[in-house]
C-alpha cells in the first residue's frame, strides 16, 4: 500500500468510465492506462451490482499492485477494505471523513470531492489527504454532478489549500492549458482517455502536452 504522502505525485489522475469507453470493459481500459505509464488509477463505475464491482476492483488492485500503480476505489469504502486498496474517494454527500478514517485506519488515503472554499477549507480540518476541485467545466460523465464551479475556485485551492488536489470535470486536451495556468499541478480527465481510439498514444499526447505547458 501506497504511503498517503505520495497519493499525488504525478500529473494524471486516471478515472474509469465503462460506459464512455466505446464497447471496452474497465480491465481493458485499465491495462492499457497502466501500459501508458499512468500512476494513479480511480475505479469509478455508478451502475453495476455490487459483486461485480467487487470482482473487478479485486482485478484491478493485483494489475495496479504489480505495476507500482495507485488504486483508489470511489464511493465505496467496504470495497476498498476488502482488496486492500491504496485509497477511497468520497463526495460531499458520503460518510464523514473521520468515521471512513476510523474504518480504513492510518495507511489508506482518503480523497473527497469539493466545489468551493469552504468545502476544500473542511477537508483540511477533518483529515482528508487531498481533494477533487471540480467540475472545472461542465461535464456529462456523472448523474448528479453540481455545476462548474471555475477556474477561479482552482486558483483559491492552489493559494490557499495545503493538501494536494487534482482538478476534475470537463478537462481535455484542448482547454487543459487553462487549468495549469491556473497552477493545478495534477488533473483528472475521464471521457478524453477512456473514450479515445487508442488510449495509450492519449495519454502519451496529454502528458507531452502538459510538459510543454510546464516549460
Amino acid at each position: 500500500m501506497k504511503r498517503r504522502n505520495d497519493i499525488i505525485d504525478t500529473d494524471l489522475y486516471c478515472i474509469t468510465s465503462e460506459e464512455h469507453s466505446r464497447g471496452r470493459n474497465n480491465i481493458e481500459v485499465v491495462r492499457e492506462m497502466i501500459k501508458a505509464g499512468v500512476k494513479v488509477i480511480q475505479y469509478r463505475d455508478k451502475e453495476k451490482k455490487l459483486l461485480q464491482k467487487y470482482n473487478e476492483c479485486l482485478k484491478i488492485r493485483e494489475m495496479t499492485k504489480e505495476a507500482g500503480v495507485t488504486f483508489i476505489v470511489n464511493d465505496h469504502v467496504d470495497i476498498a477494505i476488502l482488496v486492500k486498496a491504496d485509497g477511497v474517494h468520497i463526495g460531499q454527500d458520503d460518510l464523514p471523513i473521520e468515521k471512513v478514517r476510523e474504518l480504513v485506519g492510518e495507511e489508506m488515503i482518503i480523497g473527497i470531492s469539493t466545489h468551493s472554499p469552504k468545502q476544500a477549507e473542511e477537508a483540511v480540518k477533518r483529515g482528508a489527504d487531498y481533494i477533487g476541485v471540480g467540475p472545472i467545466y461542465k461535464t456529462y460523465t456523472k448523474k448528479d454532478v453540481c455545476e462548474p464551479v471555475g477556474l477561479d475556485y482552482l486558483r483559491y485551492v492552489v493559494r490557499n489549500i495545503p493538501i494536494p488536489h487534482v482538478a476534475i470535470g470537463g478537462i481535455k486536451q484542448h482547454n487543459m492549458h487553462e487549468v495549469i495556468e491556473c497552477g493545478a499541478k495534477c488533473i483528472a480527465m475521464v471521457t478524453e482517455i477512456v473514450g479515445a481510439d487508442d488510449i495509450g498514444k492519449k495519454i502519451r499526447d496529454i502528458k507531452e502536452s502538459m510538459r510543454r505547458g510546464a516549460l
